[in-house]
């Protein structure tokens, strides 16, 4: 059979050389699409389910929340483990599937069975949802948000927080290969109550009762139309609110003499900010902020990187005056000198190679002949690497050695030789 195989490329020697072209076409395409990272990634195929749930203790959240999600979960098929964390105030749930699952396919069975879960956790406690699609080595690039010299004062840390995810992250959330942007630090904006308790008494007010008037008076609803003809009148009240005043208007009860007694009249109204348990700090300047951009997972990390660092120019331009992007891990630098050892190395021993092949074959055409071997099978291993999805970095590349790569072509070289 090897005899044939030589045979025949001795004599056509033109779907030989064909055959050569086409291996450098498709080993010089693959080697543009062939994804670029630092390390392999060896995370699991895995799907998780994260809850929230700040009023509870450990033992409630796993009493609550954890045992009827995992009650839920044990009959999905092609999982090989289950694992869960019950703190206070949240609840983390890994289901670790096979391999050869489509992690998109395991998220629809674990999101199907959350509805089920869902009916067994005690209104009002947590609300399940399902982690970002990424992996272990998502986190791709890390930035500040912080004021320039001379506006140190202009911005507090929820004014910042603030921008972080209402114009920052909402802008960064539609870049291509972007799973998710955690954001942390500053202060989470929120509308404070502060509900006085003998004003409560003295109007015969209970807390429930002011929780049904801002829950009732917080939307806006359709009243179908009125058709006068040829024009028809479209009904909508409109109920939202959008101040403090507006809270303070609602109407929580009226009392025996029809006077109405408002939110104003029973609390105090202002802004406040969610519980914290850390803080940011940044060059020893004072509190910033800061996000986390999660990769999806398969992607490039080299250009989803790129995208990002697009997309931040961007909306560098249209931040408030005196705000400014401070960018302090990028995964491109660390895949780039990653790549550069690589590259430095292969280039090296490729010389080496090709220099001792020439001098103790002591024929310079044999020596080139044997050394062409080495591109070739380069081209070839990046091509399957495309196909089969492996991505290089340096375990895959660095590992490559061109010894074992010309042993065969070595040894018939010489035999042809002599």
């Amino acid at each position: 059979m090897l005899d044939k195989i030589i045979h025949y490329s001795i004599k056509h020697k033109l779907v030989i050389g064909f055959f050569t072209l086409v291996l450098i076409a498709w080993g010089s395409y693959s080697l543009t699409q062939l994804p670029i990272d630092a390390v392999p990634d060896i995370t699991n195929n895995q799907v998780q389910v994260i809850t929230q749930a700040p009023t509870l203790g450990a033992q409630e959240v796993e009493q609550f929340i954890t045992a009827p999600i995992e009650l839920a979960l044990s009959n999905i098929a092609n999982v090989i483990e289950k694992r869960s964390i019950s703190r206070s105030g949240i609840s983390v749930i890994t289901i670790v599937f096979k391999d050869n699952v489509d992690v998109y396919w395991a998220r629809q069975q674990v999101g199907e069975k959350l509805k089920e879960a869902e009916a067994q956790i005690p209104k009002g406690l947590g609300e399940p949802t399902l982690a970002p699609i990424t992996t272990g080595l998502g986190e791709i690039y890390h930035y500040v948000i912080h004021t320039k010299p001379g506006f140190e004062g202009k911005y507090s840390p929820t004014d910042l927080r603030t921008i972080q995810d209402w114009i920052v992250r909402r802008q960064l959330l539609g870049t291509p290969g972007v799973a998710d942007v955690a954001s942390f630090g500053g202060y989470l904006k929120q509308y404070e109550i502060a509900l006085d308790p003998d004003k409560l008494r003295s109007y015969d007010l209970s807390i429930g009762e002011v929780f049904a008037a801002l829950k009732k008076n917080n939307q806006n609803t359709g009243g179908a139309y009125i058709d006068k003809k040829p024009n028809a009148w479209f009904i909508r009240s409109e109920g939202l609110v959008g101040s403090l005043e507006d809270i303070g208007k609602i109407v929580v009860k009226n009392t025996s003499t029809g006077i109405p007694v408002l939110v104003r009249d029973i609390a105090s109204i202002g802004f406040g900010y969610a519980n914290r348990f850390g803080a940011m700090t940044y060059n020893n300047e004072g509190e910033v902020v800061g996000a986390i951009v999660l990769m999806l997972k398969g992607e490039n990390s080299n250009a989803v990187v790129n995208r990002v660092k697009e997309r931040i120019a961007q909306i560098q331009k249209n931040l408030p005056e005196g705000l400014e992007i401070d960018t302090f891990l990028d995964r491109s630098k660390l895949v780039g000198r990653a790549i550069g050892t690589v590259e430095k190395n292969l280039i090296e021993g490729a010389v080496i190679v090709i220099v001792v092949l020439v001098l103790f074959l002591g024929n310079l055409r044999a020596g080139l002949v044997v050394a062409s071997v080495i591109p070739l099978a380069m081209l070839f291993a990046v091509s399957l690497m495309h196909v089969f999805g492996v991505s290089g970095n340096l375990m895959s590349l660095g590992a490559i050695d061109f010894g074992l790569i010309v042993d065969g072509a070595v040894i018939i070289v010489e035999a042809t030789m002599h």
